[in-house]
């Protein structure tokens, strides 16, 4: 008999995992594993059909995907499969701040996720300042940290471009 209510409860957390239900922010089962940095999880959900760019319906987190959540917790593996599975890096929140995975990075000062948003392409306008797409910097004081590596991206490529140019001579 406990053997069989064992079997069972990993069945009805599985069945939880699996439901194409949303929990009361709205968020999808994607969602859910990718905040929570659940590789394993996450790659199983997207091959089972789920939606990269699914976005949460809950009224404080409107238009969410599970790239912002795995942004906001630091889990660069997750963000990486995700965007290897058609994740937009630069998906943008519904709402007043329609924040993107980068902000929310910024935000928690994930530093690594911060690189990694970077260095996949994740846009930030060339000034810091720009209302229309960075919040105040109190809102989010890491954003100093990604321009920070934008400046570093952009000094590796200019040198690299410059070794293979002078090569070239």
């Amino acid at each position: 008999m406990e053997e069989d209510q064992v079997g069972s409860t990993r069945r009805s957390r599985r069945m939880r995992i699996t439901a194409g239900d949303t929990d009361d922010r709205g968020w999808t089962p994607l969602h859910i594993v990718a905040r929570k940095g659940d590789l394993k999880q996450v790659r199983r959900l997207l091959n089972e059909g789920m939606d990269a760019n699914v976005m949460a319906g809950g009224p404080k987190s409107f238009g969410m995907t599970p790239l912002h959540l795995a942004a906001k917790g630091g889990h660069v593996r997750v963000m990486d499969e995700l965007l290897e599975r058609g994740a937009d890096i630069d998906a943008r929140a519904k709402g007043a701040c329609a924040w993107t995975p980068l902000h929310h990075a910024a935000k928690e000062k994930k530093k690594k996720a911060i690189k990694f948003l970077i260095r996949n392409g994740a846009f930030l306008p060339d000034d810091i300042s720009d209302p229309r797409f960075n919040p105040p910097l109190h809102y989010c004081p890491g954003l100093e940290w990604a321009y920070e590596e934008m400046k570093l991206l952009q000094l590796e490529s200019s040198s690299s471009g410059e070794a293979s140019y002078s090569s070239e001579n």
